[in-house]
């Protein structure tokens, strides 16, 4: 296949210096994943958001992901990955600027959108990137665990700053911190990064992309409200519509001749357990973070700093298996790898059993911080079996299909086991919505307020086992459907692309 590619010469130090400006955007939007766990009850103080903006505040950033990385992934193939990343960082900071000012729940929602608009072009292209930045297959398996580490450890740390920042600006400074560093990308992006395209691919194919977000929202929404809420005949519907648009979809790429999303991906047996790992894992993951981020406030009283601080054993557990992933799936093999990883996560999320009312902080720094060491090595594992499944041409819309898979399963642990946690929740007694609001209703009520703690770990608790299940599942699955062809390395005769000054 011809491609052609314009940019400086991907040197080994101008490489470096490139991957170094790639976890920029990285960085940034995987830490608002995560940046408003420990910020939301300060946001509603401020602006009063009702339990289902608040649900629509964390959840429509990684809705509007997962509903445009494949799309995203796609175009950077076809007009050019930098030219792409460095579009999406503009709307990005944009966003941030009118999210950190927003006067209102809805505007600070619509801002969340539109970064998550902004955000879909950022990962894919990253990503896809190092495999025109490092052609050698060991090099570039040790950048990827790089550029995981700065998107698992963004996750993980996104809270931290959020608690940093909470204690000494307001809330609207955890969505400000994105614009000076977005500046940084902008300014030595277009120096340091080369341009990669495919000159041979087809155009986009308009309907598909359509198509591929009328079917994922829709039933991402349907499975949110039905969690929430509960069923009835309207979210039936939307779930129904959602599902009949998905198929017809699929349908339709399979007689494409260029399809936005390749199914015969979907063939390789790793590749099959790296998109199962990450939805199973950011699921848990998300949950985790946010419900612990809950329970360290509304229930064990700790400021947003404190609580902050008791995840940093975890964040930088995650950041250091990151790297090493790659590592270990050379001395156990990537099966393995990924059921080790994935058991490990397991058995941190079931250790958040110790948590309760009167105490149980240790277990939450133990629990985090052994889910930390698997989470950290699945999720390089997944980046790697992506960009390696491909040629180079076709990276950007293979990794947007992963990244897809991060996204969702962030937006499915928040609505779905968010929700079933707020279900076991309400179920405990006559509470508000939320604790944070029953909290503040019960006043000097100390039996009211004892019982809505003890029901919001009840909550937490079947939440996170569920996670757990989830996750031993997936485990169960990497060992038996992973016996597959193995990922194939590119070879040297593989068409790459070229960089010029």
């Amino acid at each position: 296949m011809n491609e052609t590619g314009t940019g400086v010469p991907a040197t080994a130090r101008r490489a470096w210096l490139g991957l170094a400006v790639l976890i920029l955007p990285v960085l940034l939007v995987s830490m608002d994943m995560s940046v408003l766990y420990l910020a939301m009850p300060t946001v509603t103080a401020h602006l009063d958001p009702d339990a289902t903006q608040q649900l629509w505040i964390l959840d429509i950033y990684g809705f509007l992901l997962a509903g445009l990385l494949i799309t995203m992934g796609n175009l950077g193939d076809r007009i050019g990955r930098r030219n792409i990343l460095l579009a999406g960082a503009c709307v990005f900071g944009l966003a941030s600027v009118l999210a950190a000012f927003a006067p209102s729940a809805g505007v600070l929602i619509a801002a969340r959108a539109l970064m998550g608009v902004g955000g879909a072009t950022l990962l894919p292209s990253s990503l896809a990137l190092i495999s025109s930045l490092f052609p050698d297959p060991r090099r570039r398996a040790a950048a990827i665990g790089v550029w995981t580490a700065f998107f698992a450890g963004g996750s993980a740390v996104g809270p931290l700053t959020g608690g940093v920042l909470l204690h000494q600006f307001w809330w609207g400074a955890v969505f400000l911190i994105n614009t000076p560093v977005l500046l940084v990308l902008l300014v030595m992006g277009p120096f340091v990064l080369p341009e990669h395209r495919a000159a041979s691919r087809g155009p986009l194919d308009l309907l598909s992309v359509a198509m591929s977000i009328g079917g994922i929202l829709p039933v991402v929404y349907a499975v949110k409200q039905a969690a929430a809420e509960g069923i009835n005949l309207i979210t039936v519907l939307i779930g129904l519509v959602g599902v009949i648009v998905l198929v017809a979809f699929v349908r339709r790429q399979r007689h494409l001749a260029e399809p936005l999303l390749d199914l015969s991906l979907f063939r390789r047996g790793l590749f099959c357990v790296a998109i199962g790992s990450s939805t199973a894992g950011m699921m848990s993951l998300a949950a985790m973070s946010y419900l612990t981020s809950l329970y360290l406030q509304s229930v064990a009283g700790r400021d947003v700093l404190s609580a902050a601080l008791l995840g940093v054993p975890a964040a930088a557990v995650v950041f250091v298996c990151a790297m090493g992933g790659a590592r270990v799936a050379r001395r156990l093999g990537t099966r393995t790898a990924f059921a080790c990883a994935l058991g490990l996560a397991a058995v941190g999320n079931l250790m958040l059993f110790g948590l309760g009312v009167d105490g149980g902080i240790g277990w939450y720094i133990a629990g985090s911080t052994v889910a930390g060491l698997g989470y950290g090595t699945m999720f390089t594992l997944v980046s790697e079996v992506s960009v390696s499944s491909v040629p180079p041409e076709r990276a950007g819309s293979a990794v947007g299909i992963s990244e897809t898979s991060f996204e969702l399963g962030n937006a499915l642990g928040l609505s779905l086991l968010g929700s079933l946690a707020a279900l076991v929740f309400r179920s405990g007694g006559d509470f508000a919505p939320t604790l944070g609001e029953t909290v503040v209703r019960a006043g000097d009520d100390a039996g009211l307020v004892r019982a809505a703690r003890d029901s919001f770990v009840d909550g937490m608790h079947v939440a996170t086992t569920a996670g757990a299940a989830l996750l031993a599942l997936m485990a169960v699955v990497a060992v038996f459907a992973g016996r597959g062809r193995p990922v194939r390395e590119e070879r040297g005769s593989a068409v790459e692309a070229t960089a010029t000054g």
